[in-house]
Parts: structure tokens; sequence; C-alpha cells
């Protein structure tokens, strides 16, 4: 890897002579090359990437997504998090996003990683979130002219304005966790507090038809359609196409186990009918 530190003198590199896709960013011109994520840093962000995508208040996150708020300067943070979607033509943002996230594993270089937040924070980005692959599951959170904090594994993680819910730190790293924050966020799209108001909503269904049979088919039928609307909210929320065939299949599936692995799916698949191939 180049040496990341800071450059005292301005480098030759604009951030227009870079292409989608290539594996540099910029320092006050100098280039520093970016390696491929190891499978642990990779898992990670991913994982991230769904907690803080699926919150009811964000409209758009990216991964790697290049922020150059002058031309010699370009970083991308493994994710970034908006109130508002990007517009215009730019390749990169020119604009810092409020939340960006990092996460540092084996071999991270600490002094490139400061050097990435110094400058994330000085062109307006509010948060910084590190977490940390290596040693205690932690994360630190950098804001401008205020010390680090360091959150474990226990604690949540707040940002009003940007985020409606609360962030379990845990949810940052283990996969089970975060499914269980998307759920719950992916529901709140819908209208619906949690699955508990989903049941509920069953089980009033059941009650007024006056019959057991009734409330335990409307129990059910309560699950399965507010995990189908939320898996069709994703996928129109994303910009993908779901054609009729799509919906027919979501509608026909009564397998609530199946219906919660599609939801995941429709988190990360390019194409709406690919959900039922991963």
């Amino acid at each position: 890897m180049t040496d990341p530190a800071r450059h005292s003198s301005r480098g030759p590199f604009h951030a227009d002579q870079l292409r989608d896709g290539d594996r540099y960013e910029l320092s006050n011109g100098h280039p520093i090359y970016c390696a491929p994520s190891g499978w642990r840093h990779g898992s990670g962000s991913t994982t991230g990437g769904l907690v803080l995508d699926s919150d009811p208040d964000v409209q758009w996150t990216g991964a790697d997504v290049g922020i150059s708020p002058e031309t010699g300067t370009l970083r991308a943070p493994d994710v970034v998090v908006r109130t508002t979607p990007p517009s215009g033509d730019s390749t990169w943002l020119t604009e810092a996003p409020p939340l960006a996230v990092e996460y540092a594993s084996t071999g991270q270089d600490q002094r490139e990683l400061n050097d990435k937040i110094v400058e994330l924070l000085a062109a307006g980005t509010q948060q910084v979130w590190v977490v940390r692959l290596v040693g205690p599951q932690r994360v630190e959170v950098h804001r401008p002219n205020q010390p680090m904090q360091i959150y474990a594994a226990s604690d949540v993680l707040e940002f009003p304005g940007v985020l409606r819910n609360p962030v379990p730190v845990r949810a940052l790293f283990d996969r089970d966790a975060a499914h269980e924050v998307v759920l719950r966020n992916l529901l709140q799209r819908r209208g619906y507090a949690n699955l508990e108001d989903v049941r509920e909503e069953g089980r009033e269904e059941g009650r007024e038809e006056g019959r057991e049979e009734g409330r335990e088919e409307g129990r059910e039928e309560g699950r399965e359609e507010g995990v189908i609307d939320a898996i069709l909210t994703l996928l129109r929320g994303r910009g993908l196409a779901v054609d009729a065939t799509v919906e027919a299949r979501l509608q026909a599936c009564h397998d609530r186990a199946t219906l919660q692995g599609w939801l995941l799916n429709a988190a990360r698949v390019a194409q709406a009918e690919r959900i039922f191939e991963i």
C-alpha cells in the first residue's frame, strides 16, 4: 500500500481523472491504493449496510461511493447514508453524507484511517462510525470538534435527524441481530411498529369473524401479508421492477420462513425475480 499520510504539498491528481471502479482514493491530490476487502470486512459492511438502508428515515445508502468535495480529494467509505437521494450527472458525490461507516479489520493502516476520518469530517460529514472487527466488538464514533467515543457490543448508536431508530452495536457485526433490526425497520416502513403489531392485526381480524378458526387464520394471514408488503416495498424502493409473476408468487406463498428469507434477499438482489433463486 502506498504511504497514506496526508501530504503537505498538493499532489498532481484530480478526482475526475479516476473512473468508477478504480482502486484509488485521493488525499490532497495524492493517490492512495485501496486493496480488495477480506471476507470479514466484506461481510461486515454488507451487514451494516442492510441495517442502515432499511431505517424508515433513510432514503439512500451506498457502498464504496466516492466523495469528492474538491478536486484533489476522493474518499470512499464502506457505507454512506443520506436522508435524500443524490442527484445530478456527476460520477462522485460532491456533498459529504451525514453518516459514513468504515469497517476496520486485520491490516488496517491506522494513520490512513485517521486521515480519512479527518477529511470526511472537514467536508461536512457529521458522524463517522469505525466498526472494529479485530478485538472486542466495538464502534468508535467520530464527530467534528468532539472527542471520539467508544460503544461496546451491548450499547446502541443513535443519530436523530438521520436515523429514526437506534442501532444496536451488535447488529453491525452479527448477521442474525442485523436481520431482526432489518425486519423491524421494514415493517415500520409499512406502518407497523413491530412484528407484534402485524400479529395483533391478524388477531383482530380473527376476533371480528367470531370463530377460533378465524382468529388463527387472521393471525397467520396478517403475518404473511405484512412480510409480503415489506418485500414489495423494499424491491420498489430500490428501483427494481416488480412484475405480476413475482407478485403472484409472493401472494401464493404461505410459509413464513420462506417469506422472511425472500425479504432478506430483496435487500441485495439486482433483479426482483432473483429473490427466489438465492
